[in-house]
């Protein structure tokens, strides 16, 4: 499968984010550089603290809602609890109007915890596509792979080194007459491969950046953090050592602790996060879901960072990391926060967002309350009409039965024979 570094997102929505990620990242990799520090490793953890921060009030605005819901959840419970095993329309209907009072009477909605995730999640994905494609997103990085693929000399694609580097990263099909691919294997190449690369072409790896630095010695240094290359999969450092193609101890297990770190943050990180969540009944919806995704997200991270480039297994892990503190601190804050002043809080918003509309604020809980209260009437009047119609039967048949139990033992053999008799004289008489 051929996996092109240098293609950007050109989506109308995660393409416009990646780019001014890009640029974030191309500042801090400037600042770094100019004094003395050329790591892209560093740079992905300024970035993610960047980013993490950028996102804070997105994550306040979850967490006032978690703290409302630790409130609301036991009557949202008695509700599921109410219209448990019912489903028919009117009961779900009934439901959801419950429900929908218990939120207002809150002042907050029943999107309003969903609604900060779901802007979070382009911002993410785009955050992703850069830490991925580092040299088509950071300028200053690429500059460095363009110096030494424009030294290349001429015919250099027909060379077997070069032809057996590509072989080595399945790219023999590629268009090398293109700057970007000859970037893109240069990317993906093991400290091996690249001196195997050096050897073969002398002229590319003596090629110096503007401070004077070879670009072969700059590109090692950037692309190296705690020895491990963040290009590479741990996946493959770790086979690598064991094949004897390279490697040392320490290596092999930076390379190993990288997902396993990945994992057990973010496994902690959603511990953290659940304890200023509401109890989950277990009889609720989805609450055995939620338990074994806390489980088996952490598990899956483990295993998609053995085979994801390294540098995306710092990022989950500086992202974790950053999200324990921060969750540390609102928790902190929340456990302080009165709840009546909350919910004051939320009501003048909400009041306010309704005024902007046209609508009174003393309105904000009674639309829900005043269609439960409809609903309501029109259930006793169906429930009043299927009563009296019960009670009418049962009246018919108490008058039936009394008349030809008449003179007669109730259950007797007289008693049916003088059953019979009035049924015919009735009949007869018609």
């Amino acid at each position: 499968m051929n996996f092109i570094i240098l293609t950007k997102n050109q989506g109308a929505i995660l393409g416009p984010i990646a780019e001014i990620f890009g640029w974030i990242m191309d500042f801090l990799f400037k600042i770094t550089s100019q004094v003395g520090i050329l790591n892209i490793g560093l740079c992905i953890i300024l970035f993610t603290i960047v980013t993490r921060l950028l996102l804070f009030p997105l994550t306040v605005k979850q967490q006032k809602t978690s703290k409302l819901m630790n409130v609301m959840q036991p009557e949202l419970n008695a509700i599921q609890k109410k219209y448990k095993g019912k489903d028919d329309q009117q009961s779900m209907m009934m439901m959801q109007a419950e429900t929908k009072a218990v939120y207002e009477k809150y002042g907050t909605s029943m999107m309003g915890g969903c609604l900060p995730m779901l802007i979070q999640l382009p911002i993410l994905f785009a955050l992703y596509r850069v830490i991925y494609n580092i040299p088509a997103y950071v300028a200053s990085v690429k500059n460095y792979f363009e110096l030494v693929a424009k030294a290349l000399p001429s015919g250099f694609q027909s060379n077997a080194v070069f032809t057996a580097l590509a072989e080595a990263h399945r790219m023999t099909e590629m268009d090398f007459t293109q700057t970007n691919t000859i970037i893109d294997l240069l990317y993906k190449m093991t400290d091996k491969q690249w001196g195997e690369f050096v050897a073969a072409f002398p002229s590319a790896a003596e090629v110096t950046a503007q401070n004077g630095e070879r670009a072969v010695e700059a590109i090692s240094k950037m692309q190296n953090f705690c020895g491990v290359n963040i290009a590479y999969t741990p996946a493959t450092i770790i086979m690598d050592f064991f094949r004897g193609n390279g490697g040392s101890v320490a290596v092999m297990l930076a390379a190993l602790a990288i997902p396993l770190l990945a994992g057990f943050s973010q496994w902690f990180s959603s511990r953290q996060m659940m304890a200023n969540q509401p109890k989950q009944d277990p009889d609720a919806p989805g609450a055995s879901m939620i338990n074994q995704m806390n489980v088996m997200m952490p598990l899956m991270s483990v295993f998609f960072c053995f085979t994801f480039a390294s540098g995306i297994g710092i990022y989950w892990i500086a992202q974790s990391v950053i999200m324990i503190i921060q969750q540390w601190i609102l928790n902190a804050y929340f456990n302080k926060v009165d709840i009546d002043e909350l919910i004051q809080k939320n009501m003048e918003k909400a009041n306010k967002k309704r005024a902007k509309k046209g609508l009174p604020p003393e309105r904000m809980n009674k639309s829900a309350s005043e269609t439960l209260k409809m609903m309501q009437e029109k259930a006793d009047k169906e429930e009043a009409k299927r009563m009296e119609k019960m009670a009418k039967t049962k009246a018919i048949v108490k008058d039936s039965t009394e008349y030809y139990n008449k003179d007669a033992k109730p259950g007797s053999l007289a008693s049916k024979a003088a059953m019979v008799q009035k049924y015919n004289e009735r009949n007869s008489k018609k």
